[in-house]
């Protein structure tokens, strides 16, 4: 099982030292770095900056969404960003949710699995130039037909050859279906609330979208990289604390109330309750209730908390799992710490 870094969106300005991090994040060993979007800073830029001043590290999106951009545009990225690092880029593709999506976007959220299928088909025409992209789609026609526009727009072939015509595509999925469509027309698959007590569960949903491929991609090749905080402090309860408002906003927070992807993978992992309690108080503004309702145990369930021993038995559970890159989400300065854990130190 490999290892990955996670720097995530900014919130209200530029991270500080990112690009510190990401230098020691390679030079520990670290297989990948990533970046995200949501409504502030893009997922693409951070990763020009950093891969400017790396030379192995890959650099993924987690995630970049589908609303964001035409599937053209980010195939356009995508093979941009592959050339300027050689070969390193990943291209991670969610849907967000219908929040951000209708609310930033102003775009219609419903079916977001058959427009992913759409999305992807796009991008890797893109990619194996092979022909002028063509479109016939429920959500993207290329060209656009002539009574809805100029009538002028006609099939094109990206001018630049891309890199890497497999230039590998993860998705982002929550939900069992969704998890079933990455592995059947993805590279790789971004999960979120990864937990050890799910892994049975969520290898079949991966088999069941493996047994769906046509394109004739070796299952065996198949990522998971899995977002799992990682904190490591005086004892388990400490580490724990520092993790409760990540899963309070993300349990209570984010999306609309019935509408929360994140809360919903909780919810399939036996917390529904808790989860009613949590979000209950953090939609009554009432933040820090929130945050204390968040139990010991769940965290333990979606991290790695606690003393370095702590942590290095509760890896035990990890390393068996369909997990091929932990995606840490740690304080830089655990780095170094964090690494020898995962490398088995």
């Amino acid at each position: 099982m490999r290892w990955g870094y996670s720097l995530g969106y900014w919130s209200a300005q530029p991270p500080t030292h990112a690009l510190e991090t990401v230098l020691a994040a390679e030079s520990l060993g670290a297989d990948s770095v990533w970046t995200s979007e949501a409504y502030g800073s893009d997922a693409l830029t951070p990763l020009a900056w950093y891969g400017s001043r790396t030379s192995r590290v890959r650099l993924g999106t987690a995630i970049a969404q589908l609303s964001a951009r035409t599937p053209t545009a980010a195939a356009m990225a995508a093979l941009t960003l592959d050339h300027l690092s050689g070969g390193r880029f990943v291209l991670g593709l969610g849907a967000s949710g219908p929040q951000v999506v209708e609310g930033w976007y102003g775009q219609p959220y419903p079916r977001p699995l058959a427009r992913t299928r759409e999305y992807v088909a796009v991008v890797r025409q893109v990619l194996a130039r092979e022909a002028p992209v063509t479109a016939d789609g429920e959500f993207y026609r290329l060209p656009l037909p002539s009574d809805e526009g100029a009538g002028l727009g006609k099939a094109l072939r990206s001018t630049v050859h891309p890199l890497r015509a497999d230039l590998p595509i993860h998705l982002a999925a929550e939900g069992p279906r969704n998890i079933a469509l990455a592995a059947e027309i993805a590279d790789g698959w971004l999960p979120m609330f990864y937990s050890p007590r799910m892994d049975d569960a969520y290898r079949a949903l991966l088999g069941e979208g493996f047994a769906a491929r046509t394109d004739g991609r070796d299952p065996a090749d198949f990522e998971v990289v899995a977002p799992v905080p990682v904190v490591l402090a005086d004892s388990v309860e400490a580490a724990a604390d520092q993790v409760r408002p990540f899963v309070a906003l993300y349990a209570g927070g984010m999306g609309a109330k019935g509408a929360n992807f994140h809360r919903n993978v909780l919810d399939r992992l036996g917390w529904a309750e808790v989860c009613d309690e949590i979000q209950a108080h953090y939609l009554a503004g009432d933040k820090a209730r929130a945050v204390a309702a968040v139990p010991t145990e769940l965290v333990l369930d979606v991290g790695l908390v606690g003393t370095p021993d702590d942590v290095r038995a509760q890896l035990t559970a990890w390393r068996g799992t369909a997990i091929t890159t932990l995606l840490v989400q740690a304080d830089p300065r655990t780095l170094p710490a964090v690494a020898g854990l995962l490398a088995g130190a």
